[in-house]
């Protein structure tokens, strides 16, 4: 935990080499965003802080995206660095998309996983009814209930699990929003402020080298808005999962490998 004019900033730093700041998605942390990026974690060093209004770190007064990634900025300079690689899941994107903008001398590779883009439904706000459900209460009321539902509201499509290895990940990734309680300030903020926002966001004039990650059958965020984002962001590249959903499902070692070729040197040489 640091503090610094926002308030606190929690986060967890693990392993070793390159580091791999992670800008965690919708009712998680820096445990869930370890969780996101466990399969890209060997040789790096992973950098995994609670956005704005998750678990230990505050919700500052008058928040704002660009609030959040002044954050991330502070805490790079805690941790006495001057560049990173930097990961954003889903509603995470338009933090990162905001740090990448303001400080584009501190991203070297900006990866952006299932991403909140202008175009997507993720991209509207919400209901005011729908914060009923944004309580420990009512999720763990649908996950015993109506687990196919919940699993759907989590981003799991139609015909999943395959096997063995989708139902454990799909379980870790659905406990991993548990307890709701301490995530549902950022949580709110996200649905409300964070996604939304995200539709006047220059892409344009994004000048880092970019990756989109993005399943077709993603139904929470749209692919067709991926592609179009892919479009706009100077020299970025889309890397199209056929299937997968929200979550990838069965697509890590994929992902893995094109990151990994996507992160090394001469990704950025080429770019530039």
């Amino acid at each position: 935990m640091i503090a610094n004019r926002f308030g606190r900033t929690e986060f967890a730093a693990i392993g070793s080499g390159d580091p791999l700041l992670v800008s965690h998605g919708i009712f998680h942390g820096f445990d869930g965003a370890l969780t996101s990026v466990e399969h890209l974690a060997d040789g790096r060093r992973v950098i995994a802080p609670s956005r704005f209004g998750y678990l230990g770190s505050t919700m500052p007064p008058r928040a704002t995206v660009a609030g959040q990634a002044e954050a991330f900025a502070l805490l790079l300079d805690h941790l006495e660095l001057d560049a990173v690689d930097m990961i954003a899941v889903s509603a995470g994107t338009g933090a990162a998309i905001q740090f990448a903008l303001r400080h584009p001398d501190r991203v070297k590779h900006l990866i952006v996983s299932s991403g909140n883009f202008p175009g997507s439904e993720t991209a509207q706000a919400p209901p005011n009814w729908a914060k009923v459900f944004y309580s420990d209460p009512a999720m763990w009321l649908l996950k015993s209930i109506a687990p196919a539902v919940f699993a759907g509201l989590m981003g799991v499509p139609d015909g999943f699990p395959r096997n063995d290895d989708d139902s454990r990940q799909i379980d870790r990734m659905l406990d991993s929003i548990f307890p709701v309680g301490p995530r549902v300030t950022g949580a709110v903020f996200d649905a409300y402020v964070s996604n939304p926002e995200v539709g006047a966001y220059p892409l344009e004039q994004i000048r880092v080298p970019t990756l989109i990650v993005h399943a077709k059958d993603d139904p929470l965020a749209s692919f067709d808005a991926a592609a179009a984002a892919a479009d706009r962001i100077p020299g970025a590249d889309l890397l199209t999962l056929d299937s997968g959903g929200h979550l990838q499902l069965g697509q890590a070692e994929r992902v893995q490998m094109e990151i990994a070729a996507f992160l090394a040197p001469v990704a950025a040489r080429q770019w530039r």
